[in-house]
């Protein structure tokens, strides 16, 4: 499915126009016999001029949906269309001309259209009525959670729109428009989910005080999951919500039922994946991401996940394959030229190294990878002054950076103090101290198993 091409005026109204789209391919993902290509992949082509057949082959579909969203005040166009891509031939298409509070009945409409003709045309279904009541069926147990008043919808589509971007500025305007939905509706379980995320990317990227985000984030993700048990979202976000703040067990319960329920959602298994990383289950990990890129291939946090998981496990070739995967589909994504560095140095070819670390796009991962290399090279000075400029400019939130510095340089003391700081700011980086191998002078050291018993890793 191809995100929906928005035909309004207000170019703002793009958000209504993917969020359409996006709930959409959700609905149909989780449809016996129907297997859908994942929102990233799907989204990738957002914008560009790419013929169906090459769509089709990238995603490794046999059909595809597209359409256009026209909204103008309380009115909204759309137009859909199914194309079997072989044949380049209709298997349905649509126009509906409605008001926005008929949105639901349109979106129900489109996927049972979709369903019905897929299953006839790919898999030989004939039509029947029993078959058209399996389906609808199948999509008002699926429409559940999204919630009945058009305007919180609207405004959970606009929110989550701009708490996709993970901006400061946006993250806080989108969890705004989800409170307003809520105030409307109190009992909209997605609305919820976006704004455990909300929260979530508070936690992780903007606030300074992270323990009553990362609360919030639970209950409302919690919440979410009281009013619509059976939406995948809801337990994806938990899962996640309970990874980055430490609760191991809570997040493998979280991610097994959003498993359980969507076996195949490419999101669920990148979580699992990220997981089974931080705790060392590397095989797991490796299984975890190769099934996600497989179902999302054109994701590309899905191969840089799945490249810091081969990193970890020592694959370094593998590794380096999947880190171009990611660069050649969006060049400007930070982190790419830093782990390309790190593979280097795994590799014992510093002066390459150094000359990828240099290419980051991020400075403060410019700065310690330029550290972690000039120290390699023997070039102390350079090494001193990399790591200055990392303390002077980054001290508050790259704590873990400034650890494995230290600690590849042998300044045990040094690494151990910074460690202590990271732990106490819940630094992020933290998810990687069961295999960086810049930490491997600490493991030896009795505080080193104190550590990984304060953050529920020691086994």
């Amino acid at each position: 499915m191809l995100p929906f091409v928005n035909l309004s005026r207000d170019e703002e109204n793009e958000y209504f126009a993917d969020g359409l789209a996006d709930e959409l391919l959700n609905m149909l993902s989780k449809i016996r016999g129907v297997r859908v290509a994942s929102r990233t992949s799907a989204f990738y082509f957002k914008g560009k001029d790419v013929d169906l057949a090459t769509v089709a082959q990238k995603l490794n579909v046999a059909a595809v949906l597209e359409g256009s969203v026209r909204k103008s005040g309380n009115r909204v166009r759309i137009t859909a269309q199914l194309i079997q891509v072989a044949t380049d031939s209709h298997l349905w298409s649509e126009t509906y001309d409605r008001e926005l509070t008929e949105i639901f009945a349109v979106q129900d409409d489109i996927a049972k259209s979709v369903v019905t003709e897929l299953r006839a045309a790919l898999l030989g279904e004939a039509s029947s009525a029993m078959a058209a009541a399996q389906v609808a069926a199948e999509v008002e147990t699926l429409g559940r959670g999204r919630g009945g008043n058009a305007e919180a919808y609207r405004l959970y589509l606009q929110g989550s729109f701009f708490i996709d971007r993970k901006l400061r500025e946006e993250n806080a305007r989108g969890m705004g428009m989800l409170r307003q939905a809520l105030a409307l509706q109190p009992d909209f379980a997605l609305a919820w989910t976006g704004l455990a995320r909300g929260y979530r990317h508070e936690a992780e990227f903007f606030s300074a005080a992270v323990a009553p985000s990362y609360a919030q984030a639970r209950a409302a993700a919690q919440r979410a999951l009281e009013l619509a048990p059976e939406r995948v979202e809801g337990h994806i976000e938990l899962g996640r919500i309970r990874t980055s703040d430490w609760d191991w067990q809570g997040a493998e319960a979280a991610l097994a039922r959003a498993l359980q329920l969507a076996p195949e959602n490419a999101e669920a298994l990148l979580a699992a994946g990220v997981l089974a990383r931080i705790r060392g289950q590397l095989p797991d990990a490796i299984a975890f991401g190769r099934r996600a890129v497989a179902l999302d291939p054109l994701s590309v946090d899905g191969h840089q996940q799945l490249a810091r998981t081969l990193v970890a496990a020592g694959q370094l070739d593998a590794a380096e394959d999947s880190n171009r995967t990611a660069t050649d589909l969006n060049p400007a994504t930070g982190m790419l030229r830093a782990r390309l560095g790190t593979i280097r140095l795994m590799q014992g070819r510093p002066e390459e190294a150094l000359a990828a670390y240099r290419e980051e796009l991020l400075e403060y991962a410019r700065l310690s990878g330029a550290a972690l290399a000039y120290h390699a090279l023997g070039r102390a000075a350079d090494s001193d002054a990399a790591l200055n400029a990392l303390v002077e400019q980054y001290g508050d939130s790259c704590a873990y950076q400034i650890v494995e510095i230290l600690a590849f340089r042998g300044d045990i003391e040094g690494a151990f103090a910074w460690l202590e700081r990271a732990y106490t700011q819940r630094d992020h980086g933290l998810h990687a101290v069961l295999h960086s191998v810049f930490l491997n002078n600490l493991r030896g050291d009795p505080r080193w198993r104190a550590l990984l018993s304060k953050l529920g890793l020691a086994d």
